[in-house]
């Protein structure tokens, strides 16, 4: 009996050496992978956070400030016009609005409380102009920002988390720019980090990069990193494009029929009209199609105060107005976009030569 008790006494402490020689055997194989992992206050790192960081910039027309942004929904009144901004897409209308005359003053006018998003993703409630005013240093009052917003993450992520000061791993889910911030925060030199390669990046032109390993991560973020225009000014029309006088603008009208993607007059959106093609021909008269029905009318531009399209339809009057050219830009697919707006109304058409 004692014998037994000897040989069981004997197997366990056996079991225990061999379990501690096998856990001491598996931290020697991480700690001497040939990917060292990512470090904490390493280039990439640091990289990695100034990508992640909250953009600030996008809001500029509103508070002027790019070290934060306010938090939506946030009403506003412009030039007198009062517009609950829901979207980022609402920004423009603002930009519409001043752009609406060259000559007067643009005034904007904030109701508060709002709340403040930092960069680091803190929020900060104020209640007055003055409040929000004392958090705009020199350097956010001119632009001056460390977020990339060349590029962005495909979330989500994943990476493999080895704590040896208790020899814990675990499997960590990255779903979103603000996790990833905290994540890069927290690092130490405690654990072992090994990102769960190939991820996915999108640079600003909308191209995306398939990345394999950290170098690969850090060669991208720095190459591309100031390679676009971050708008962190409040220079608000230089993304426009709309730089042509009246006769440019009339060749562009005219070169091809145009597919209407989207009317919206009075806060009202006319799905109806999506998709009508409309043709501006050089003798001044425009016709549009839908579904086999025509309809008929007149166009000219008027350069008073910018370019300006005006309408004149027969039937469909809710075409009707004088629209204000207000940007131009190249889809995906390669066809021109001609945004015209005229206030918080709006007409977007894409050419379509086919």
């Amino acid at each position: 009996m004692k014998i037994n008790i000897k040989l069981s006494i004997v197997v366990s402490f056996l079991l225990l050496f061999i379990f501690f020689s096998c856990r001491k055997e598996e931290t020697i194989l991480i700690d001497r992978t040939q990917d060292p992992g990512l470090k904490a206050n390493s280039t990439v790192a640091n990289l990695m956070n100034r990508t992640s960081l909250h953009d600030g910039s996008k809001d500029n027309i509103i508070d002027r400030a790019s070290c934060f942004s306010i938090k939506l929904p946030v009403t506003v009144i412009a030039n007198g016009t009062t517009i609950v901004v829901v979207t980022a897409n609402d920004y423009e209308v603002i930009e519409s609005i001043f752009d609406d005359s060259s000559s007067d003053v643009d005034t904007i006018e904030i109701i508060f409380p709002v709340t403040l998003i930092f960069s680091d993703f803190t929020e900060v409630t104020v209640n007055s102009q003055s409040e929000l005013e004392s958090f705009i240093d020199d350097d956010c009052n001119s632009g001056i920002d460390d977020d990339i917003e060349c590029l962005d993450f495909q979330y989500p992520i994943t990476a493999s988390v080895f704590n040896t000061s208790n020899e814990l791993l675990n499997t960590i889910t990255i779903s979103n720019d603000n996790e990833m911030h905290d994540f890069i925060e927290d690092l130490n030199d405690d654990v072992i980090v090994n990102i769960n390669f190939p991820i996915t990046i999108t640079l600003f032109n909308g191209n995306d990069l398939i990345i394999n390993n950290l170098n690969e991560l850090e060669t991208a973020i720095d190459n591309v990193k100031n390679q676009c225009d971050e708008d962190d000014d409040n220079d608000f029309d230089d993304d426009d494009n709309t730089d042509m006088d009246a006769q440019g603008f009339s060749d562009l009208l005219t070169a091809c029929p145009w597919k209407v993607d989207e009317l919206k007059v009075n806060e009202q959106d006319f799905e109806n009209v999506k998709n009508t093609v409309l043709t501006f021909n050089a003798d001044g008269t425009v016709s549009a199609e839908l579904n086999n029905t025509s309809s008929g009318g007149t166009w000219s531009i008027i350069t008073n105060d910018g370019l300006r399209l005006q309408l004149t339809m027969d039937t469909l009057t809710e075409f009707n107005n004088t629209w204000r050219l207000s940007k131009i830009e190249t889809e995906d697919d390669g066809k021109d976009k001609v945004e015209l707006r005229k206030g918080e109304d709006e007409l977007k058409i894409i050419k379509n030569c086919n």
